[in-house]
């Protein structure tokens, strides 16, 4: 096998990045929805001739793990390779095919250079509403996933260049806002033209041969600093366990338990004892948890390892089949970011018992989705969808960040005048929660509060939404963060406190919607606290004078 030197792979390795930095920038500049173009629910990805990543963008992490298994999946089991031709593009969002949910709908697109394939260009986008019960696709009361959408199984929706108008118009009028889902699939495919001529230039520069080496000889870097970095752990193992307040459908916590056993260069991870399969639509496949425990891991190893298929050859995932960490179809799987947040954030507690010192406490740890649908005069349906996040655990070295959006789903926020400009809901609030940060001697980041006013006639509300029983945890002694509420203001004047998880709620005219986030877990005991970082919080509004006594026995009197 042609083998090529360092700097050449490296060259390569970052021309690669490059492409894939090209396909995300096309679909920002050209997607026509806000959950794309503003909160960048989307990603992009260069694979080699055998469907195994090598290249990413700087986007989604829990889609980014996982796409590569939805295309090894589709190679497999469905489209084999001999079948791809120049121009075809492959598409597909089945969850039971190695995707995620409906709404994730990945698109891919092999490279050719003199009839032969050289790569394979990805992409994958959240889309605002794909049909189902719920306006945003978002059914609390699902229990199969024929109730969440149009399942779309792996097919051809161009071939040799010419696109399935056929394909693409059924799955446009199952939709809501068919507009934004045409516009956003077709940045997709400008997406993967973009990647496709990139991937060409490169191997027309450097060799295809050279290519195809480079390609294999990355996977081997990221696998060998993934490796050392684990050598460099103690040999070990740990246990944990975390909660989630429930499925929407009963009250019933479910469990999500981790096993790490550590050894030399490998590492192993046991879901075994988490919660059976759940009526409701918080399950995950295999694809997504083992997308959620790859970032959790590579996040605590930390460094500067390329992200690629080579990061997880060191790792040996354990799912119990039919559990909620591996549900089987036709499970509900439309907010299975509640149980994956969960399942990094049980990872993470597992390996702060191996490493403590790199490990923060519990973060917010649920995609705060909500999604508003009203209709236009003219008999329209409009779907506002919306990401919220809160609070990063507090760490051994400072205090946790914010209001900032996890590496895992990696979002951004849409900014309160565009939303307002495009949907009617005026904002009346929208700011960090005071006291909402876990105490600690590194307090956790504080959540926040977005609320907003109906000004349509009539409208219908969905959430997906967790921690309003059970908080995110602290470390070291720290207390855990706050919980999240959801606060319904009628414009008559009474309050409604809404459930984590809800479809159709009716809203009318001049109802108030107040949404609260949780803050992250604090590290360390409170009474280690600094009196002047006590103080500090004080003055910037971090806490209250209450909660400054309360939980770090602090008053302005007696500590001047």
């Amino acid at each position: 096998m042609t083998r090529i030197d360092p700097v050449r792979e490296e060259v390569i390795r970052n021309a690669l990045v490059t492409a894939a930095e090209e396909m995300s920038l096309t679909i920002w500049r050209t997607a026509r929805s806000t959950v794309v173009r503003e909160i960048l629910d989307y990603s992009t990805a260069v694979f080699d001739a055998e469907g195994h990543n090598v290249a990413q963008s700087a986007r989604i992490p829990v889609h980014l793990n996982s796409m590569s298994d939805c295309l090894r999946w589709i190679l497999d089991h469905a489209i084999p390779l001999e079948r791809w031709e120049d121009g075809d593009v492959i598409v597909t969002n089945d969850p039971y095919s190695g995707g995620q949910h409906l709404h994730d709908i990945q698109t891919f697109r092999a490279v050719f250079v003199d009839g032969r394939r050289i790569g394979i260009v990805g992409t994958l986008c959240h889309h605002v509403d794909i049909g189902g019960g719920a306006a945003g696709s978002y059914l609390a009361t699902a229990i199969e996933v024929f109730q969440e959408g149009i399942r779309i199984p792996p097919l051809f929706l161009a071939r040799r260049g010419e696109l399935n108008e056929g394909v693409f118009e059924m799955l446009l009028h199952n939709v809501r806002q068919p507009d934004e889902t045409r516009g956003d699939l077709k940045a997709q495919i400008a997406a993967l033209g973009i990647g496709e001529r990139a991937v060409s230039r490169i191997a027309a520069k450097y060799g295809s041969d050279n290519l195809a080496a480079a390609m294999a000889q990355i996977q081997e870097g990221s696998e060998r600093m993934v490796r050392a970095a684990l050598l460099a752990l103690p040999d070990g193992e740990s246990s944990f366990e975390e909660f989630v307040d429930d499925d929407g459908q009963s009250e019933t916590p479910i469990r999500i338990r981790v096993h790490v056993v550590k050894r030399g260069d490998g590492i192993t991870l046991d879901f075994s004892g988490s919660s059976p399969q759940v009526s409701g639509p918080v399950n995950n496949t295999r694809a997504m948890t083992a997308s959620a425990a790859y970032y959790a891991l590579l996040a605590a190893l930390g460094g500067d390892i390329p992200a690629n298929s080579g990061c997880y050859r060191a790792v040996t995932l354990t799912l119990p089949p039919g559990s909620v960490v591996d549900a089987r179809f036709p499970a509900p799987v439309a907010s299975r970011m509640v149980v994956n947040h969960r399942i990094a954030t049980a990872v993470f507690g597992a390996l702060a018992r191996m490493m403590p010192e790199r490990i923060p406490a519990a973060y917010y740890a649920i995609s705060y989705v909500y999604a508003l649908s009203t209709v236009k005069p003219d008999g329209r349906r409009q779907v506002y969808f919306d990401i919220e996040v809160g609070g990063w655990g507090g760490h051994a070295r400072g205090d946790g960040a914010s209001a900032l959006s996890c590496g895992l789903h990696n979002n951004t926020n849409a900014p309160i005048e565009m939303v307002e400009a495009r949907y009617p809901v005026t904002f009346l609030r929208y700011r960090l929660l005071p006291d909402s940060g876990g105490p600690g001697a590194r307090r956790g980041g504080l959540g926040l509060v977005r609320e907003w006013r109906l000004d349509a006639p009539k409208g219908s509300f969905s959430t997906s939404f967790e921690r309003f029983r059970i908080p995110p945890y602290g470390l070291e002694g720290g207390k855990p963060g706050s919980l999240s509420r959801t606060t319904l203001r009628r414009a008559d004047g009474t309050v409604e406190s809404l459930p984590s998880k809800v479809s159709g709620v009716p809203l009318w005219q001049g109802d108030v919607v107040s949404i609260e986030t949780s803050g992250g877990g604090g590290h360390g005991d409170p009474a280690a606290r600094p009196r002047a970082a006590v103080r500090a919080d004080l003055a910037l509004g971090f806490v209250t004078a209450e909660g400054a006594a309360r939980d770090y026995g602090f008053s302005m009197e007696a500590d001047a």
